[in-house]
């Protein structure tokens, strides 16, 4: 499989990738929702559902159920930062190695399996 990340990609399109996998951002966002983003150099990727809408999590632990058996170890766990959504303030957005440098590891527990 090519080394660029394409804009999408799916669970199944996922197996496919041979190693060193992309590096897996595990994106929370309001209400306890997460999603999860593929980064390869300066690509990055967003995990969708066969239908191509964005695929949703409710927890890290289901995260980890998916992707496990994938060959992921772990993810960094980002969040939305409320200043990202102000309207009228000079703070520029974050950058995807902004979020994957100061996130939070998190490990994808096989035990649970």
């Amino acid at each position: 499989m090519s080394s660029t990340l394409p804009a999408r990609v799916t669970l199944e399109d996922l197996a496919q990738y041979a190693t060193p996998l992309p590096d897996i951002e595990v994106h929370g966002l309001d209400m306890g929702w997460y999603i999860v983003r593929l980064h390869r150099d300066n690509a990055v990727s967003l995990l969708t559902d066969q239908n191509g809408e964005t695929q949703r999590f409710t927890g890290t632990q289901w995260i980890g159920r998916a992707l496990v058996p994938l060959g992921f170890t772990h993810g960094t766990l980002t969040w939305a930062d409320a200043a990202d959504e102000m309207i009228g303030t000079n703070v520029p957005p974050v950058s995807a190695q902004q979020r994957m440098a100061h996130g939070v590891r998190v490990a994808f527990n096989q035990a649970c399996l």
